[in-house]
């Protein structure tokens, strides 16, 4: 790790000016470890979580490589030079933004694909050509079938989160774009993921050139500024708890993760009753939504965020100061995606947990895979009383009104009733 500084790099000039625009002036561990290695075109396959510069390092690579190359023989205007594959839509734009920002110098032309957008719109793009292209797998494979765009000269690739690949059930089409790509030694190629597990190394194997293993931490995958707590949890002492933890910590900016929709739904409601502002983000939330969502909560109209595992994938927000676990990840791999968005960049962090009786169960795969137990706290029955709401018509962003007042586990409780215990129907009119 002797260079330490971006301006040791020999960048282009171009190139340098956007970084130095953007403040970097120190590299974070796993940029100090890759880009020697990735600018002399070497490839690599880093355990890299969210918030340790992992994007910088690979945009840095890709726009240093094409500034410095010529395209490839027989390139036409509808070959492009590099491309970035990602697993969610929301993971696409941030790294859009961070290129843009990154080519502000220079006339290389960046293209973002994925779904719940104009299709039409997209496919345009294609007519002026592109350099970079990021997107989704199956929004890429959508225009590379209908021969929008051809990997056949492409430079370097990019796999993004590839263990989240495999949880998404997107192995076969991120398959599908690697071999369409040169061979394995005329192309460079660069994969990047949480954790190194024995499937994420195979796929690496299958099609990279001999790719160096990298980590920026040895020991441990989750982020040294975590300061991590568990507690052990009946079910319908979890939102009192939560509520009780969220008066007492300075939560800043916090996000509660929750393993299923509907229960989302029933905490961000009741959340908002107590007079907290929070978003909800769900699989079936619009895109133009869900951006003004994560605007809002970016922008700090929002302090608190909940959402599931793959509504949240690709959320990269600074200064997120806790990360609550409402319920813990059946997937072990989760819980270091999720506690990955707070201690960002070397910054501090909190991860709470809850461990109740339906989803405790994970608990000893999620401390094999981290390396270490996570500490316990005990609960002082008096956290539970959290007391009346202080605006029981109050509403979280995205979710339906719901007058009825509700009980201690949030769900809500009374309303008019028809015969039967059926709920009454309403009159039109």
């Amino acid at each position: 790790m002797s260079t330490s500084s971006f301006s040791q790099l020999d960048l282009p000039d171009s190139l340098q000016q956007a970084i130095d625009d953007l403040g970097f002036t120190t590299m974070t561990a796993i940029q100090q470890l890759a880009l020697p290695k990735t600018l002399a075109g070497e490839d690599i396959a880093a355990q890299g979580r969210t918030g340790t510069g992992k994007t910088a390092t690979f945009l840095i690579t890709i726009i240093h490589h094409l500034l410095r190359h010529r395209p490839m023989k027989g390139r036409k205007q509808h070959h492009v030079r590099a491309v970035v594959i990602a697993p969610t839509r929301e993971l696409v734009i941030q790294i859009g933004k961070d290129a843009a920002a990154l080519l502000k110098y220079t006339d290389l032309r960046c293209h973002t694909v994925y779904g719940g957008v104009d299709y039409e719109r997209q496919q345009q793009a294609f007519d002026q050509g592109v350099d970079i292209l990021i997107g989704t797998p199956g929004r890429l494979i959508d225009y590379h079938k209908k021969h929008c765009f051809s990997l056949s000269r492409c430079e370097v690739a990019v796999i993004d989160e590839a263990d989240r690949m495999f949880d998404l059930g997107f192995i076969r089409d991120l398959r599908y774009v690697m071999r369409r790509l040169p061979k394995y030694d005329a192309r460079q190629a660069l994969l990047f993921s949480a954790t190194l597990s024995h499937r994420v190394m195979e796929l690496a194997y299958e099609h990279m050139n001999n790719p160096e293993k990298i980590r920026a931490e040895e020991g441990s995958i989750t982020a040294s500024g975590v300061q991590e707590l568990l507690f052990h949890t009946a079910m319908d002492e979890k939102l009192p708890l939560l509520i009780h933890l969220l008066r007492q910590e300075k939560v800043t900016r916090g996000m509660v993760f929750i393993n299923e929709k509907r229960t989302g739904e029933r905490v961000a409601r009741t959340l908002a009753r107590y007079g907290f502002k929070v978003g909800i983000l769900s699989g079936d939330v619009r895109q133009k939504k869900r951006m003004r969502i994560l605007e809002d909560f970016t922008s700090g109209k929002l302090h608190l965020l909940v959402a599931t595992d793959v509504a949240s994938r690709g959320i990269h927000v600074d200064d997120v100061t806790h990360v609550f676990n409402y319920d813990l990840p059946e997937d072990a791999e989760n819980y270091v995606h999720r506690i990955g968005r707070t201690a960002r960049a070397g910054s501090k962090g909190k991860a709470i947990s809850f461990s109740c009786e339906r989803f405790c169960f994970g608990l000893p795969d999620i401390e094999a895979l981290t390396g270490h137990p996570i500490p316990r706290q005990s609960l002082d029955p008096a956290w539970l009383e959290v007391g009346e709401a202080v605006d029981p018509s109050a509403t979280a962003e995205g979710q339906k009104r719901d007058d009825r007042a509700p009980t201690r586990d949030g769900k809500p409780k009374g309303g008019r009733r028809g015969s039967k215990g059926r709920p009454a129907r309403r009159r039109r009119g």
